[in-house]
């Protein structure tokens, strides 16, 4: 008994001083040393741990009595709005259970508001700075995104409006192409048809001496001046009266037999006649099958073929003259070995298919190759490989120009004597034109400028015409032509000339400048030429009474033979005209000259009769009945003269009726 009642005064004893002791300990920590494995305040709001790390004060707001006596544990303080007010007690949160709870001060609880309200501030903060950046980001998309549309848009519009003006452009480039050929032809016609009633009138005369008028130089030479003729199509005369040996009759038969063997399978409308073979327009799709060896010349115009296999010549080895124009064949359907075995093959025209590089492998014994009117996108340094005996070339209307030919395209063509690049898309002159070159044609292209540099190489060069380009008297370089000897004629027909052009070749002889702008012709243009001007076409230009000089023809007193000054504004017949001495064509019709004196045509003091024998002036404002009958008087044959209609004459007669 006794022992139980010792036991319970010890635990008595012990409930007594155990908590006065923990809370003296606590009071002694009170200073912020630290203890292990104990927790305690640091007087900043932040309780400190055993583990050694600092966390926050957990603090629960709850509202407290409102009056003017505020209990010990309560906090006063203001949410940004200074009109209202509130009293919150304050109650320490511990982070641990065990952890003792040590009542705050007024400057404590204050101090973790004033944190907990900046932390919040500062999280309200960054979000809104998230959300306007988030914000931008989206507007700078959306903006991006219809900037990109826009552009897209625009583009679009810009490629069509492109189209659109490149296919005007086309059609009126086309139109006036057309056009100016058109009155071109009519043209010529009729100046043919004057020339062939006057030689008629002179015969009639018994006129013994003869004049020939060189007319439009710029046609391509016939064929027959460059090549061997073609194989005859039909037999000729002497082959028909030709006798036959009896011993050679029944051969004959046979080798018509046989023909006739070989053209069974041909559609209707081919012929074979002696060594040539015409199918043209017969509706044909395949290359047909053939084999006549003696077989010449074949011709397959206007059919819808459109591959040629790698054996289609095996039968028609000896074939020299191969025409495909206006068929369907591509590039890819010519096999690249389809010509390699004509050996004997110089002429081959593949005008108006759907090429678009020139065939590879053509035989080396070429001698004329037409590719006009194809879609041709380039020519490159292989395209004419071995073709050393070529001596005409034509890649007229295809999609050519300075940026896809190779300037070492005509460096294997030795021999080319005449190309023809017109209506492609030529900004400039081609580089790298073979040495050999007699004539260049290219017309009906784009060319803005002549460099110095281009011509440098074709000092054989004969002939150039750039009608209907893009040229004027500022865009041709001073030296680009003027030293050539060989160089006679040129044609800047239908260009934007306002000027005759200065430094012209000395060895000019025709000069073609119809279609322009001219507005005068400076004085001694001509007189470095040497042995002079000849041909000198000023048609449907701007000269008036003040664009010819009393020198612009000095030089040509004695060279010019035809003058064409029709169709301007000239006011009189211009100065210069009576001392052309070989002059053998003037037009001075369609101006607007009034009167003729008597020394604007015929020279008094010369007494020997003019060279004269076509002189055009109708269509000016001059009264036949006040010109003087030796206006005329050193022309041979009053027929000559043309002076009828003129536009005087019609205005009268109108107001008369």
């Amino acid at each position: 008994m006794r022992q139980w009642l010792v036991w319970a005064a010890l635990w008595l004893l012990v409930v007594l001083i155990l908590p006065d002791a923990q809370a003296e300990s606590r009071h002694r920590n009170q200073d912020g040393v630290r203890r292990r494995g104990k927790r305690w305040r640091d007087g900043q709001g932040f309780i400190w741990t055993s583990e050694g790390r600092s966390k926050p004060l957990k603090i629960r707001l709850v509202p407290g009595p409102k009056g003017p006596h505020t209990p010990a544990g309560t906090l006063t303080f203001y949410r940004n709005i200074p009109e209202l007010q509130s009293s919150y007690s304050v109650i320490p949160v511990p982070s641990h259970p065990k952890d003792h709870i040590v009542p705050l001060t007024q400057e404590d609880i204050q101090r973790i508001v004033w944190r907990e309200e900046e932390e919040h501030r500062e999280e309200e903060r960054l979000r809104r700075k998230d959300e306007a950046r988030k914000k931008r980001r989206r507007e700078r998309k959306e903006r991006e995104e219809r900037q990109r549309k826009m552009f897209e848009e625009k583009r679009r519009e810009e490629e069509e409006a492109l189209r659109l003006q490149m296919e005007k452009e086309e059609e009126e480039w086309r139109t006036k192409t057309e056009e100016a050929d058109r009155r071109q032809q009519e043209e010529e016609s009729r100046m043919k048809e004057e020339r062939r009633r006057k030689e008629e009138v002179e015969q009639q005369k018994e006129v013994k001496e003869e004049v020939w008028l060189r007319g439009d130089v710029f046609q391509m030479p016939s064929k027959e001046e460059l090549l061997p003729p073609p194989v005859p199509t039909h037999p000729t005369e002497t082959d028909e009266l030709k006798e036959v040996a009896p011993g050679e009759e029944e051969e004959e038969e046979e080798e018509e037999e046989e023909e006739e063997e070989t053209t069974v399978v041909l559609p209707a409308g081919c012929d074979i006649s002696d060594v040539s073979m015409t199918c043209e327009n017969v509706q044909l799709i395949h290359f047909p099958p053939l084999n006549i060896p003696e077989l010449k010349s074949l011709s397959l115009e206007g059919n819808n073929i459109s591959s040629i296999p790698a054996g289609a010549f095996n039968g028609i080895p000896n074939l020299e003259w191969i025409n495909l124009k206006k068929n369907k064949l591509t590039s890819a359907g010519i096999d690249p070995k389809a010509f390699m075995g004509l050996k004997m093959l110089r002429r081959l025209y593949l005008d108006e298919n759907l090429l678009d590089v020139v065939p590879s492998d053509l035989p080396s014994t070429l001698q004329e190759l037409k590719i006009n009117e194809n879609k041709l996108r380039g020519i490159d340094e292989n395209s004419f490989q071995d073709l050393s005996s070529l001596v005409i070339l034509e890649l007229e209307g295809n999609l050519l120009s300075e940026g896809n030919v190779n300037p070492r395209a005509f460096a294997p063509l030795i021999q080319l004597s005449y190309l023809r690049l017109g209506r492609n898309h030529f900004r400039t002159v081609p580089q790298g034109l073979p040495k050999s070159l007699l004539e260049l044609y290219l017309e009906n292209n784009l060319i803005e400028e002549i460099s110095e540099t281009v011509f440098n190489q074709t000092t054989n060069l004969n002939m150039v015409s750039l009608r209907h380009n893009k040229l004027d008297e500022t865009r041709i370089a001073p030296m680009a032509w003027f030293n050539h000897r060989n160089l006679e004629s040129i044609d800047l027909s239908h260009n934007d000339f306002y000027l005759v052009p200065s430094y012209l070749p000395k060895s000019l002889v025709h000069l073609v400048l119809v279609g322009n702008k001219v507005e005068r012709i400076p004085g001694y243009i001509f007189a470095h030429m040497d042995p002079g001007l000849e041909y000198l076409y000023l048609s449907f230009n701007r000269l008036d009474g003040e664009g010819i000089e009393p020198e612009s023809f000095f030089g040509t007193y004695h060279s010019m033979m035809e003058l064409c000054l029709d169709h301007n504004q000239l006011i009189h017949v211009p100065l210069g005209i009576n001392e052309m001495t070989n002059l053998h064509l003037l037009r001075l019709d369609s101006n607007r000259i009034r009167s003729i004196s008597e020394e604007s045509i015929c020279d008094p003091d010369l007494q020997e009769e003019t060279t004269l024998v076509a002189l055009r002036m109708e269509n000016n404002y001059i009264d036949a009945m006040d010109v003087s009958p030796a206006a005329f008087s050193c022309l041979r044959y009053g027929s000559s003269v043309v002076l009828k209609p003129q536009k005087t004459i019609q205005r009268i007669h109108r107001t008369r009726h």
